[in-house]
């Protein structure tokens, strides 16, 4: 279900609604590095407690509590009431979507933004081998990222493409 740009939260301080890209629409709901921390600290190391996030990440609470109000808000965790009325914040199956993007993202991270060793290494729970993620063609399986190129999907308005600017071409 795609929610309408006019319904998001404003994450980033701005919206971007000119523009049409699932991207930017994705940005506004877990662009802001906390929200992602939290996302990562509850799909990699399950938790779900406000304190436990509040410690682990060293986040202040009334960010905490915003960021959270806001994933929940968004359907990609939810709240529930765990003894003693405190509440649990358990990621829901749009919140565990964003694995592969994450470990997309960590990849990223440990080849341009450290110089150091990874510090995560995915493996698969089946055999214990490094797990990644790949880009896939439906016809051709595994291929180079550098032979993807976007195309306007049944979603994109015609009249934004009429009015967006053509790549150079050198």
């Amino acid at each position: 279900m795609q929610v309408p740009l006019s319904r998001i939260g404003v994450v980033l301080g701005k919206t971007y609604d000119r523009q049409i890209c699932s991207i930017a629409r994705a940005l506004e709901l877990v662009g802001e590095r906390w929200t992602l921390l939290i996302v990562r600290d509850a799909l990699f190391a399950g938790v779900t407690r406000f304190n436990d996030h509040q410690h682990n990440l060293g986040i202040a609470t009334n960010v905490l509590a915003t960021r959270l109000d806001g994933l929940v808000a968004h359907g990609i965790m939810q709240r529930q009431t765990a003894p003693p009325g405190q509440y649990e914040y358990v990621l829901t199956d749009k919140g565990r979507d964003l694995k592969p993007a994450l470990i997309a993202l960590t990849h990223w991270g440990d080849r341009w933004a450290t110089s150091d060793e990874p510090p995560i290494i995915y493996r698969h729970d089946g055999c214990g081998a490094p797990a990644r993620v790949e880009m896939v063609c439906d016809a051709h399986g595994r291929i180079d990222p550098a032979e993807v190129a976007p195309a306007p999907g049944p979603g994109m308005p015609t009249e934004y493409l009429a009015n967006r600017r053509p790549r150079a071409t050198s």
